[in-house]
């Protein structure tokens, strides 16, 4: 087994961060003991549950008390209905406040689980154990948690870290191919954000990756993991470094509410989002050759066709989003390959004009 240990420190303490095929069973033990004789509460989602709930037998064995706590799939799960839900029934089964959470699930259950554990009783430890490539390279990693609001996704949220991370790539065979994909739109972005070798890595291996192979997985996992560590450490509340991980995100965010969530998966929206960006970017002198590069690579992950909103409509969403500051919209845009930068103060007017013509390209390719 090839296994890459990792060690994210933020302003709390330290998390470790393990990634491989087999590291739920090799890192079993410190698990474990962290949830011998505490009652220990299981936030995941019914497909989660019935692929992979055996996996966690032994631990359950081993808890003063376990209570799975079912949410639904995917965004549905993200809404602070649900969250307060969870609250009442962790409360009922004898919460308290040595009590622990287990986010085990794709990206919206750990969203949802750490936030859960952060405001149940002022804070609860908690562990996460990924099952998704998405999950597994961004929203387990970094102490981000968070609901949406019927207005705006991640709305409603803290920074809460967990006590571990175990990244499992086994449960990656699993996956769809679009989960796959969606997980890898996120790699994508961190190799152009901070891993020019990683982006390289991705041009010679993609169709290896789609495939799901474990194996090929861990270490592509690992070093966008090990990009996020790098920002996050050097900027763990998003005061100015760590906004560059919000590269595609500024328009995909907006894609995905215009479309209730329904009809793109995080990542693919966040493709869309990095496809417009390199447009951005490219007013700006970005290069041609490296904006093509980045442009072939993403349209090798096959993107779902959408049938787009109109300019007006993502231009208010994108003014919801939390990522827009007092000042106006910000955008991360490539300066070059593994390099980006975070701009304020564009003309909303150019903004438009491109988000036009982008979304016209769209509408004759779909």
């Amino acid at each position: 087994m090839t296994r890459y240990d990792l060690r994210l420190r933020h302003p709390s303490g330290e998390t470790p961060i393990s990634v491989g095929d087999g590291v739920l069973a090799d890192g079993s033990g410190d698990l474990q003991e962290w949830v011998r004789q505490r009652r220990v509460f299981v936030i995941s989602s019914p497909s989660v549950l019935e692929l992979h709930s055996a996996a966690l037998v032994s631990l359950s064995e081993q808890a003063g008390g376990w209570h799975i706590l079912e949410v639904p799939d995917g965004e549905d799960a993200k809404s602070v209905d649900v969250a307060a839900d969870l609250w009442a029934r962790m409360l009922e089964a004898g919460g308290k406040r040595d009590s622990g959470v287990i986010a085990f699930g794709g990206g919206s259950v750990g969203d949802l689980g750490g936030f859960v554990a952060g405001c149940f009783m002022r804070g609860l430890e908690y562990v996460q154990l990924p099952t998704t490539l998405l999950a597994q390279v961004d929203a387990a990693v970094g102490g981000k948690t968070a609901v949406n609001l019927p207005q705006a996704k991640n709305s409603v949220g803290s920074f809460h870290h967990p006590e571990l991370v175990l990244a499992e790539t086994r449960f990656l065979k699993t996956l769809p191919h679009a989960e796959l994909r969606s997980g890898l739109m996120e790699v994508l972005k961190m190799a152009v954000i901070c891993d020019a070798e990683l982006f390289s890595v991705l041009e010679r291996d993609l169709d290896r990756l789609l495939e799901g192979d474990a194996a090929v997985l861990a270490p592509v996992v690992a070093a966008a993991v090990r990009g996020k560590i790098d920002i996050v450490e050097r900027d763990p509340l998003e005061a100015g470094e760590r906004m560059l991980l919000n590269l595609g995100h500024t328009l995909g965010h907006a894609l995905e509410a215009s479309l209730d969530y329904q009809s793109l998966r995080h990542g693919e929206a966040v493709g869309y989002g990095i496809l417009f960006a390199v447009r951005l970017a490219a007013q700006r002198g970005f290069s041609e050759e490296t904006a093509g590069r980045i442009r072939q690579l993403v349209e090798r992950f096959d993107l779902p066709r959408i049938q787009a909103p109109d300019a007006d409509t993502l231009l208010r969403l994108i003014g919801r989003d939390k990522k827009v500051g007092e000042g106006g919209w910000r955008w991360v845009l490539p300066v070059e390959l593994g390099n980006c930068e975070v701009v304020s103060g564009l003309a909303e007017s150019a903004v438009r004009h491109e988000l036009e013509v982008f979304l016209a390209e769209l509408e004759t390719t779909s």
